[in-house]
């Protein structure tokens, strides 16, 4: 049973404190052919942790088309400002364009080169990955390969092998059979290694690709941002839409965050498989992951959301996750933060969303930023009890 009173709904046994949803505000059209395009050219940048530099120019770019104000840390990270009514506190959406990837860590006396892992993923999925090593005189082409890669010459040793980074080598494209054939082409341990996303979009909206997690949702918030710059809705309240460089590595929002930020909402990949409740179709919205739970209030605002305007979703908690959201408070902001996430199969790995999950995504950001703050007493940072919210006991 709900209450209407001008335009606003108020559950019946809402607790105090907590804000109404204002049916005023809707979804805005998302352009999903535009978004496929940004994403399958953010697709093709390579953006490993710590070499981010010109996916950076490339948002920058995109917002600077979009007529978006934004500024940029020292490191890159960006904060893109949308004005409300109120300017204090504000709110934000967070996600990465950094990715998985690899360093050179050892020139070897057979021409080929030792990897390490940049963030946590798997070796089995490194093997056989193209890749472009990235040296001070150059960009140069190669292939991950096991240390034992030919059944020709090692039979059954092939699938003995253990998986891990340790069994693993780079073959270079180029002429060389020694460390010092190596480093007469200019590459140098530390190097930094993309891989290559090998993507693929197919007539069923499904996309297959290396580095969804998180430039899907990267591409779902600039369609999002396309869509509220075209329609120009009246915001509540100050918004920034933020785009992080070090998520993959742990410290991610820490570092463009300010004090005014009341509301954090993370967008990141979720993870369908056994035991999850995650699914590639619509958003999942996490209730809890290796830290914690999410903020209640908030993750509950935007599940309400959700359901007022009809946009497809489903929850879920992940056991071994860590997003932007997490670093935030693990810097020791004092904000409420939620995780939105676009259902990716084999995370980490060759991963495949729906496209649809990418606009039910935008869909949801565009009627987030036009609703009021999730707990109205957050605009003050310090405060008595009076108006302080409560969560259902009975």
């Amino acid at each position: 049973m709900k209450k209407i009173q001008k335009g606003i709904s108020v559950p019946a046994d809402s607790p105090p404190g907590r804000s109404a949803i204002d049916l005023s505000a809707k979804p805005l059209e998302i352009d999903q052919d535009a978004l496929v395009r940004t994403l399958a050219e953010l697709l093709e940048i390579p953006s490993p942790t710590g070499y981010t530099d010109r996916i950076v120019h490339v948002v920058a770019g995109r917002l600077e088309a979009m007529g978006v104000p934004f500024e940029i840390t020292r490191r890159g990270a960006i904060r893109a400002n949308l004005k409300g009514r109120v300017g204090s506190p504000d709110r934000a959406v967070v996600s990465h364009v950094d990715t998985l990837g690899a360093q050179v860590k050892q020139i070897k006396s057979n021409g080929r080169l030792e990897v390490v892992s940049i963030g946590n993923w798997s070796a089995r999925f490194a093997e056989g990955a193209r890749t472009t090593v990235f040296t001070e005189s150059g960009a140069l082409r190669g292939t991950i390969l096991p240390l034992k890669a030919s059944g020709h010459t090692y039979n059954i040793e092939i699938d003995t092998q253990p998986v891990a980074w340790d069994n693993l080598e780079l073959r270079v494209d180029e002429r060389a059979e020694s460390v010092a054939e190596l480093e007469a082409l200019g590459i140098q341990i530390g190097d930094f290694i993309g891989i290559d996303p090998q993507p693929e979009f197919t007539s069923s909206g499904f996309i297959n690709s290396r580095h969804l997690d998180d430039k899907g949702g990267v591409a779902s918030m600039l369609a999002a941002l396309e869509a509220i710059r075209k329609a120009q809705p009246v915001l509540p309240v100050d918004c920034h839409f933020l785009f992080t460089i070090s998520e993959e590595v742990g410290s991610g929002a820490s570092a463009v965050l300010h004090g005014d930020v009341a509301e954090l909402v993370a967008v990141d990949n979720g993870t369908p498989a056994p035991g999850q409740n995650s699914r590639e179709f619509g958003v999942t919205v996490g209730m809890a992951d290796s830290s914690g739970p999410f903020d209640y209030h908030l993750t509950n605002h935007l599940l309400r959301l959700a359901r007022t305007h009809g946009i497809e979703h489903q929850r879920d908690i992940f056991r071994h996750y860590f997003c932007d959201a997490t670093s935030a408070l693990e810097a020791g902001n004092d904000i409420r933060t939620a995780l939105l996430t676009f259902g990716v199969d084999a995370s980490h790995g060759y991963e495949r969303t729906h496209v649809s999950a990418l606009v039910e995504m935008a869909r949801l950001l565009t009627v987030y930023v036009q609703s009021p703050p999730a707990v109205p007493r957050d605009n003050a940072a310090l405060g008595s009890i009076e108006d302080f919210p409560e969560q259902p006991q009975e």
